[in-house]
């Protein structure tokens, strides 16, 4: 029998089954313990240091006592503390994303996918470079400018070659004011040497869902295809991390397995990246099972309510308070606006989840990966969010000025997040207002962007902010950052 170690680097050992079948009896007994619920509670709350404010976090194993407690006030305290965390290291700001499907061929078997190898008849596409140049222009003139690319795993359609042109071709593209600045990669496992030339393009952080943590359950998801293999996929980040990425971000299928089996297995991943590289997570995605073309997500008998949901989403965000937290458009608008509430610090805005879908005028449903829920325009999520009170941010500078892994955590860590995040959001704000915004929208901003201004603790990087807003404003001058 494997034995739990969260510093090696064996998959079984590090998620060990027997160990999470530990922390589920443990959590199940003390679910109604008060003392120890308070206790754990005060444990993770934000305390002022000499440099800033601190959070602990908690234990795969604590923070599960958190999601299996079931008392009505303690489970109101938790959304409290939740949203507590977030806003003492991310403020108001919501980093804005959009997904770019490059292909959906694939070799894999996964059976909650439409684009399993078995699916005749939905469309199988590949975009040319010269139409991911043309999805480029359509999302830079909506004013996205970070993209999460996704492919199936096709080592013939889908060659690393093939993602890597891709990368080089978001990244040459400039159409009017539109730039992508930022492009994260989510692709199937690859090697060390592959993950190393994605460093060398110059991506940002490489994601990868575990789809489930609970291996006898993996293997029949997975049946066939080199997704099949769960150590070599469970693996994957350590040697993302060791061919030199070192913002990686993790995620589960919620609805495949148990969410407390899940939720303890996420957090063991995440305990692991810290022990073993010194850095958790860069971000957690909260994924639920949703329908698409020939799958049924009621065959899946272990679909979640909206309520355990966003409790869920909550105590991820009290058990690793630095990690940034991400809910796509599978999520209605009354859940996202929830969501918001309690941990989540980006999202994604009118996204298309089928391939060459954002040349096209009409949304294309012969190639989704998934229904999406929330259909909005970006303009009208832009304008949601700051009625909401949010800053939408569209800013990348922390990984084009090299402030990735450990040297964005310890940022986030000591506070000064408020001194460079915050007017760099503010800044990208108003060159989507200048540049892409409805009037509604822009009057909403800017209304928005003079009242934050004044809560940046530095005056000099106030008065910086305040200046190339100004000058952005009254030209075309864009891409400040601090």
């Amino acid at each position: 029998m494997a034995i739990y170690d969260p510093k090696s680097l064996k998959a079984e050992e590090f998620i060990n089954h027997e160990e999470i079948l530990e922390t589920l009896r443990y959590a199940e007994e003390n679910k109604h313990n008060v003392e120890l619920i308070d206790s754990l509670l005060e444990k993770a709350r934000p305390k002022k240091t000499a440099t800033g404010v601190h959070c602990e976090g908690l234990t795969h194993r604590e923070a599960s006592v958190l999601l299996a407690c079931d008392i009505p006030e303690k489970v109101e305290e938790m959304y409290r503390l939740a949203e507590e965390i977030k806003l003492a290291f991310y403020g108001n700001r919501i980093v804005m994303f959009a997904p770019l499907y490059l292909s959906n061929y694939c070799v894999n078997g996964c059976v909650y996918c439409p684009y399993h190898q078995k699916n005749k008849h939905i469309c199988r596409k590949k975009l040319t470079q010269e139409e991911i140049k043309n999805e480029v222009i359509a999302l830079q003139d909506m004013g996205h400018k970070r993209l999460a690319i996704e492919s199936g795993e096709d080592p013939v359609n889908n060659p690393i070659e093939y993602i890597l042109d891709s990368i080089k071709t978001i990244y040459s593209i400039q159409h009017k004011n539109g730039a992508i600045r930022r492009v994260n990669v989510n692709i199937a496992a690859t090697t060390v040497e592959n993950y190393r030339k994605l460093k060398e393009a110059g991506i940002g952080t490489y994601i990868l869902f575990q789809e489930t943590y609970h291996k006898e359950s993996y293997l029949q998801l997975h049946p066939t295809g080199p997704k099949h293999d769960y150590d070599y996929h469970t693996e994957a980040m350590d040697r993302a991390m060791e061919g030199g990425i070192d913002d990686v971000g993790l995620g589960v299928l919620f609805g495949l397995e148990l969410y407390k089996y899940e939720f303890a297995g996420l957090l063991m991943h995440a305990e692991h990246l810290e022990a073993v590289h010194g850095v958790g997570p860069h971000t957690i995605s909260v994924p639920r099972i949703k329908r698409a073309d020939d799958i049924d997500p009621t065959v899946f008998d272990n679909g979640i309510s909206d309520d355990i949901f966003l409790k869920i989403i909550a105590c991820i965000r009290i058990a690793v308070p630095y990690t940034g937290m991400i809910i796509s458009t599978r999520e209605s608008q009354a859940v996202r606006g929830r969501a918001l509430q309690v941990g989540i610090s980006q999202i994604s805005g009118a996204s298309r989840t089928s391939v060459g879908g954002y040349t096209e005028e009409e949304r294309p449903h012969d190639s989704e990966q998934f229904d999406v829920s929330d259909q909005r325009t970006l303009d009208e999520v832009v304008r949601w969010l700051m009625e909401m009170g949010f800053i939408p941010s569209f800013c990348t500078a922390c990984y084009r000025e090299g402030r990735t892994g450990d040297r964005f955590m310890s940022l986030c860590k000591n506070g000064q997040i408020q001194n460079c995040c915050h007017p760099n959001a503010l800044m990208t704000l108003t060159e989507f207002l200048a540049d892409y915004a409805s009037e509604e929208t822009r009057k909403i901003g800017h209304e928005l962007i003079e009242k934050e201004l004044a809560k940046i603790p530095n005056e000099k990087v106030r008065q910086i902010a305040a200046q190339n807003i100004a000058d952005i404003k009254a030209s075309n001058r864009r891409d400040f950052r601090f």
